[in-house]
């Protein structure tokens, strides 16, 4: 997600606590006594896109406060230092002296404030870059370039480095242009916006407290206090990880979660046809389809040419006239393939059983985000009955909660193939169970058994309630044995490389 310079909204500081309160007509959800809650959101700002700029210049005039350098300065050595005042004020007093600060950057700043955001006076000369003679200009330390040339240098290099700061367009000068001064060297007013998002974006991309939203068509951007922050949520409602960006994904953490979705997009388009329909050479384990009826294969590659019995994968050459039938069933290398086909074969089996009941519930949530506009539908009927809106608001709730739980279902599956067995994982698939069994009593009572007009409303309302709060609390207590294990030591996982992150 990037800046975009067209879109006029504004942020308000994110109140987080969503599920505080302690009324069930209202819009809270209260916890259970006997469960752990989950993680709370992070303490988190919401910034519009028209507030990044204040923002920025807020800390580069907190910066140019200390250091006693023009805010422009500062914004070029935060920039360098990743937005972090801190360790740039650290690094910058370990330094003898400023100069000695600078020489250590490898870069070249004038911190003279005749010298910032405003360009050398125009001069007739050889432009070095197009060898014409033309009125010249340029930074502080008297290179001096054509306009035309600046223009294309600054918007080249700019996309080129992916960095807003560039350098003098002399291959020995390190002297950096400022963002006022690369402004006015830019000719058009397109070059300059891209530009002004080049600086935002960089300001964002670059600070480790800062996110863009990552949902669709959302262009704000979360400030949290602390970089080890974990789930946040935007204003337009979409909650995510501040540390990898994707929606929030407990229990697994972010390195598992790469994994998974890594896995999914390499296995899982092919893998059922290829269970289906195709085994592994026994001798160079080459996959080969079986193209018609006839048992006798010849593997196609080029260095193997071994031909096998597709029944049983031992050598074909012992089957004799039997060709149609597996005779030798008992032969030790077939014995042999068999074993390391059928090792093969239960390893994509289990994980296609983890894999289609992950997709099973992201599909779920799919059709359950339509549900909303329905139980919108019902939540009116119920109004034209004589409940107030307040009154219907836990028609509402049922809904978060039950999209809550199947996210939290659809990554319990990525947990649990990572997972080795134990006892702990045994609680873990038992909890995984009730909270499954809980979800689809809430999702079929919503679904199919709410009858507005004939049923009774009190009636009704009663049986939601007790259904997402029992749904919420298995919901709770997964995750808070899912928690504990962690910090306990009870999960053995087995990761690619074996590169386990708590």
């Amino acid at each position: 997600m990037n800046y975009n310079d067209d879109a006029g909204f504004s942020g308000d500081e994110f109140d987080e606590d969503c599920y505080a309160s302690d009324d069930d007509d209202g819009i809270g959800i209260r916890n259970s006594n006997n469960a752990t809650p989950e993680p709370p959101l992070n303490d988190c700002q919401v910034l519009a896109q028209d507030s990044l700029n204040d923002e920025m210049n807020k800390i580069s005039a907190e910066t140019s406060a200390v250091l006693g350098f023009p805010p422009q300065v500062c914004k070029i050595l935060l920039h360098k230092y990743h937005w972090n005042k801190e360790i740039l004020l650290e690094k910058f007093y370990e330094a003898e002296d400023s100069q000695k600060f600078f020489d250590k950057q490898k870069i070249q700043i004038s911190t003279k404030v005749t010298d910032i955001g405003q360009p050398l006076n125009y001069k007739s000369g050889l432009c070095q870059i197009c060898f014409e003679i033309k009125s010249l200009t340029g930074l502080s330390c008297g290179h001096r370039y054509s306009p035309d040339c600046w223009d294309s240098y600054l918007m080249a290099t700019i996309q080129e480095r992916a960095d807003p700061y560039v350098p003098c367009p002399d291959p020995e000068c390190k002297l950096i242009a400022d963002d006022e001064c690369a402004m006015k060297l830019l000719l058009t007013d397109e070059h300059k916006r891209q530009y002004k998002r080049m600086v935002v974006n960089s300001f964002v991309d670059s600070n480790e407290l800062l996110k863009w939203c990552p949902a669709a068509h959302c262009n704000k951007v979360i400030k949290v206090n602390h970089p080890e922050a974990r789930a946040v949520t935007c204003d337009c409602g979409f909650t995510f990880c501040f540390l990898c960006s994707q929606e929030w994904h407990e229990p697994v953490n972010c390195t598992m979660l790469k994994f998974w979705l890594k896995k999914c997009s390499d296995d899982s388009e092919t893998s059922n046809w290829l269970n289906a329909n195709t085994k592994d050479c026994p001798q160079c384990h080459v996959t080969i389809e079986k193209d018609g009826g006839c048992n006798h294969m010849t593997c196609r590659s080029v260095t193997c040419k071994f031909e096998f019995c597709w029944m049983c994968l031992g050598p074909w050459k012992p089957h004799g006239s039997g060709w149609y039938s597996c005779n030798r069933y008992e032969d030790k290398e077939a014995k042999e393939a068999r074993s390391a086909q059928e090792v093969s074969r239960a390893a994509l089996q289990r994980y296609l059983h983890y894999y289609n009941r992950f997709v099973n519930h992201q599909n779920s949530l799919k059709f359950e985000n339509k549900l909303q506009d329905q139980i919108k539908i019902k939540m009116q009927q119920m109004q034209a009955h004589g409940f107030t809106w307040v009154e219907t608001q836990f028609l509402a709730n049922a809904v978060a909660v039950l999209n809550k739980c199947r996210r939290t279902l659809m990554y319990t599956y990525a947990f649990a193939y990572y997972l080795k067995s134990n006892n702990a994982s045994n609680v873990f698939e038992d909890n995984q169970r009730d909270l499954e069994t809980a979800t689809e009593q809430l999702s079929e009572k919503l679904e199919r058994e709410l009858d507005i007009d004939t049923d009774d409303l009190v009636k009704i309302k009663q049986e939601v309630q007790d259904r997402y709060r029992y749904v919420d609390q298995r919901r709770e207590v997964l995750l808070k044995h899912c928690f504990e294990g962690l910090e306990r030591g009870d999960w053995v996982f087995n990761l690619p490389q074996q590169q386990q992150q708590k």
